[in-house]
């Protein structure tokens, strides 16, 4: 089995979810393949289905002077942040493939950032419980995870903090969680880290973490397609 992997570059939210939309409508029809879209976003916020707007705590005109957006979006989770220095991944996955398991949908995300720092890093994380979904190390979240599923058919994903701006983090309470905290590999290392070999290496441990291998393919949605 194969997962075609699709690095989206730098993008705007808005048209990144145009994007998924387009291939979670023929995915669910299974007139598509499973995608894993690989993106790095500019600062903005995202409000999931069960978002309370008190989470964010810079006033929205502020945000917008600094051309920070807020994206009200159907997921499931609360606030979160995207920017630079993230990976993020929305994968498109028929779960029809996959025993439509949604907990173990969310366990393989979790099982590739895991093992991914252990591997490559040396970095103990671990899965958090109930409220707490994403990776965790310590009591420092480093993988945060939102997704929504219609017709067995994933959309949203996560955000891997790599050389992320962790200062930009104090606009929110990050997922409504008043006490914890946030971290990034770069925090963790000391080190800034080359972020297309995180793109890469995010792809390949995801698609082992679903015992499938990763079709890189070249994207052409900035041409509007993808056959």
């Amino acid at each position: 089995m194969q997962i075609d992997v699709i690095n989206l570059g730098n993008m705007e939210y808005s048209k990144a979810l145009s994007i998924q939309t387009q291939q979670w409508e023929k995915v669910s029809r299974e007139e598509g393949r499973d995608t894993l879209f690989l993106v790095e976003h500019p600062p903005v916020l995202t409000l999931g289905v069960r978002g309370n707007k008190d989470n964010i705590l810079i006033p929205e005109q502020e945000l917008t002077r600094m051309g920070v957006s807020i994206e009200q979006i159907n997921r499931g989770g609360d606030v979160t942040y995207h920017g630079p220095g993230q990976v993020v991944g929305y994968p498109i996955i028929n779960l029809k493939h996959y025993g439509k398991d949604v907990h173990y949908f969310v366990d393989r995300i979790e099982n590739t950032f895991i093992k991914l720092l252990r591997e490559d890093y040396g970095i103990t994380a671990a899965s958090g419980e109930k409220t707490y979904t994403g990776v965790w190390v310590g009591k420092e979240k480093i993988t945060a995870i939102g997704i929504q599923v219609k017709r067995w058919t994933t959309m949203h994903g996560f955000a891997f903090n790599v050389n992320t701006d962790l200062s930009h983090f104090s606009w929110i309470v990050p997922c409504g969680l008043t006490d914890a905290g946030v971290t990034s590999i770069q925090k963790i290392t000391g080190q800034e880290q080359d972020m297309q070999k995180l793109f890469k290496r995010t792809a390949e441990v995801f698609c082992d973490s679903f015992g499938a291998k990763p079709n890189f393919v070249e994207s052409n949605f900035l041409e509007g397609n993808y056959e």
